[in-house]
């Protein structure tokens, strides 16, 4: 859900059911780093040669401070000057000291801060905001490679519920340009950065060919509908089920589907063709059942596949609204509010 076009902070303060679902999002992902960090503990470099550079992080006992409190703010200028005072008492300049922050706390402060600037900010003041922090954490090496840790377990994993190209591209873009890392160390985040920007909010969504089972083809841009569910999956994956369990249950979504407005396409990118037809039945009869012959939209990197499934909503220009998201609630208010305007 968008809330600035919701309202703003002034929503979230007068709906508590929505901030909160927004914690009950933090909650799996405080789950997710915690599996994250089980298995390092301060950082540490392995004594073997090979391991020379491995870095892993374990929780310390330094917890992240923040004077932030979501409820005390009358308006969105107050909120907006305690966003800009968030990271204000984190100790920026403790170096290698680092270590002592528990892993856990910082994550979780971090996607909270995430959560809260996408409440009160533009997209491009959130941009500048995460960009900021990234620039304050290059006071030093140590403290550029946990925030760039740290933000992309929150911004990247493909487990995580707040994974989000939008907001992790200001991030890579400070990697990439830092002047503490060299050539080798951005080589990692300039290949996430690449991926990234492709299929961006607001864009044409790159074009691509699929092949029914009975080998005729067609592209995404030749959908005719006013909107267009992209779903990209694998046979047998249980989370790919239960989404097309979502979707096809959905009042909404089936009655646009019956008008001709919704086009729903189901989009297999991998090569085991004989695990995908075993699983054809598994596909609505209603929907666009394709896949990606000769794996083209892999080799040209044109889509971030690191997680499947992966959900775009499309408008009619093929322009994308909703990215790489797992939430068929988000696609239908999306489409609730668009159909609104």
């Amino acid at each position: 859900m968008d809330f600035n076009k919701c309202g703003g902070v002034q929503y979230v303060l007068d709906n508590p059911l929505i901030f909160n679902m927004m914690k009950h999002t933090y909650y799996i992902l405080l789950t997710l780093v915690v599996l994250l960090v089980s298995c390092g503990g301060a950082k540490t470099k392995k004594s073997d040669a090979n391991d020379a550079d491995v870095v892993r992080y374990e929780p310390g006992t330094r917890q992240v401070e923040t004077d932030f409190d979501i409820y005390s703010y009358a308006s969105i200028e107050e909120f907006n000057g305690a966003i800009d005072r968030y990271w204000d008492r984190f100790d920026f300049e403790c170096g290698e000291r680092v270590i002592e922050y528990d892993t856990v706390s910082v994550m979780q402060a971090f996607a909270d801060y995430v959560a809260y600037i996408e409440i009160g900010a533009e997209r491009e003041r959130c941009d500048s905001l995460l960009r900021a922090l990234m620039h304050r954490a290059e006071a030093s090496r140590p403290m550029l490679d946990f925030f760039a840790y740290v933000t992309e377990g929150v911004l990247h994993d493909p487990n995580s519920p707040m994974r989000n190209d939008e907001l992790y591209i200001p991030i890579l873009e400070v990697l990439v340009d830092s002047p503490l890392y060299d050539e080798y160390d951005r080589i990692a985040p300039a290949w996430d950065l690449e991926i990234a920007r492709q299929n961006r909010i607001g864009k044409v969504a790159n074009d691509f060919v699929y092949t029914l089972a009975s080998g005729k083809t067609g592209s995404l841009h030749g959908i005719k509908a006013k909107y267009v569910i992209l779903m990209f999956s694998n046979p047998g994956c249980p989370m790919c089920r239960e989404i097309i369990e979502e979707i096809s249950s959905s009042p909404l979504i089936n009655e646009m589907m019956e008008k001709g407005v919704v086009e729903v396409l189901a989009m297999y990118p991998d090569e085991d063709l004989v695990a995908w037809r075993d699983h054809i039945g598994d596909i609505p009869p209603s929907w666009i059942n394709g896949y990606d012959s000769g794996m083209k939209i892999t080799e040209a990197r044109s889509y971030n596949l690191q997680a499947i499934p992966s959900l775009y909503l499309l408008d009619s220009e093929k322009c994308v609204i909703i990215k790489d998201g797992t939430s068929v609630a988000h696609i239908e208010s999306a489409i609730a509010y668009y159909e609104a305007l």
